[in-house]
């Protein structure tokens, strides 16, 4: 690698507004020296780079380029195993190879944060990929996870030390929230009930949210549209909770009961979206007609169950068409990532995922006899196009 250090001192000296002659009078030398650097001519005595490093305010390291050059050959690494992991969604297809990989770039680089947060990423997907998550029925007929055999699994175990070593090193932000709540969850399956709602504690809650603490940042249309961005975003939560709550007691209730329930979690985003656009969250409700169409053919509404299929290909097609007519890339909250073309067409076809992903929430025990139905197949290879 070619050393600039010439070049990363002119930039430093201009960034805080000095001249050559202010460098030259801090260091004891004379400016043609500081000038012979800049050019690239000559590089300063070694006996220099400590004095030169504190006047400007960073490291040795910095001020010879390899901080940068390191920064990006670990997030180069980080970017390529995440992006291969994305493969094991709810599957081992190269679980081994991307912890291998994870691994061998910490003992290369030892205790730094971005690596060990992505090896604590893959081992918390390796233990739902690997063994599952399982359930079982309390003595109250109420679901609740099983903690005993949850704790066997070595990659939560293994994960749980990570995140708990990461995350008081790293700084308040949207990466350092979503390891904690990996870290809750995990907790909670292996039945740290207490020390997952410790932890839980130290979130916001939802009046005092990201969302509309930027929103109220703002005045007139911009706040408008950003408090119509968070309440949508909060009605979406909601119906989240609302499936949450039900499955927690569904052996509680009829299913009759459990068609209601999810009928109503898809019809609060009317509530808000009175013209029908649903934008990023079409996705969203098309998981929920899936779901629904389950629970219908377990209450024998089976011709109910198909127009519930036929509705989660007609909002997902919708989320396509969103996705099409928004420059940016765009990642749906409940399904795959989706990148957008030049030219406006999806790198990957959602609709083609739902019948692979049906019905989306669990239900033990249930192999839904409606995909013996001649019109599943039909739904099927429309999906497929």
């Amino acid at each position: 690698m070619r050393i600039q250090i010439g070049n990363t001192i002119k930039v430093l000296r201009k960034r805080d507004k000095r001249t050559q002659e202010d460098v030259a009078e801090a260091l004891g030398i004379t400016f043609q020296a500081v000038s012979r650097w800049e050019s690239e001519i000559a590089y300063p005595d070694i006996e220099l780079i400590p004095s030169i490093a504190n006047y400007f305010g960073i490291t040795i390291d910095e001020l010879f380029g390899y901080q940068s050059e390191l920064e990006n050959r670990i997030n180069n690494i980080v970017s390529d195993i995440r992006q291969k992991n994305e493969a094991n969604n709810g599957q081992d297809i190269c679980i081994e190879e991307c912890l291998q990989e994870a691994r061998n770039a910490l003992a290369e680089y030892p205790s730094n944060t971005k690596i060990m947060l992505c090896l604590s990423d893959i081992l918390y997907n390796a233990g739902f990929a690997r063994h599952g998550e399982y359930h079982r029925i309390d003595s109250n007929g109420y679901d609740v996870r099983d903690t005993e055999l949850h704790r066997t699994y070595a990659e939560w175990q293994e994960a749980i030390k990570l995140y708990e070593t990461l995350i008081p090193q790293m700084e308040e932000g949207k990466g350092r929230d979503l390891a904690l709540k990996n870290l809750i969850a995990l907790y909670s399956e292996i039945g740290e009930n207490e020390k997952a709602a410790q932890k839980a504690g130290g979130f916001s809650d939802l009046h005092n949210c990201r969302e509309l603490a930027i929103a109220y940042a703002y005045e007139g249309k911009k706040r408008a549209e950003l408090l119509s961005s968070a309440l949508l975003d909060l009605v979406a939560l909601c119906s989240e909770q609302m499936v949450q709550a039900y499955m927690s007691r569904r052996f509680t209730i009829s299913p009759t009961e459990a068609v209601d329930l999810i009928k109503n979690a898809i019809s609060i985003f009317d509530l808000v979206c009175t013209d029908g656009q649903y934008g990023r969250y079409n996705g969203r409700i098309a998981c929920l007609y899936l779901y629904l169409s389950t629970l219908q053919w377990i209450c024998g509404d089976h011709d109910g169950a198909f127009v519930s299929l036929d509705l989660a290909y007609e909002y997902d097609s919708k989320l396509r068409d969103f996705n099409g007519n928004n420059e940016a890339a765009f990642k749906s909250p409940l399904l795959c990532d989706v990148k957008i073309n030049p030219d406006g067409r999806d790198d990957l076809c959602q609709v083609k995922r739902l019948p692979e992903i049906f019905p989306y929430y669990c239900l033990p025990g249930y192999d839904p006899a409606m995909k013996e139905d001649p019109r599943f197949g039909a739904w099927v290879k429309k999906c497929n196009g």
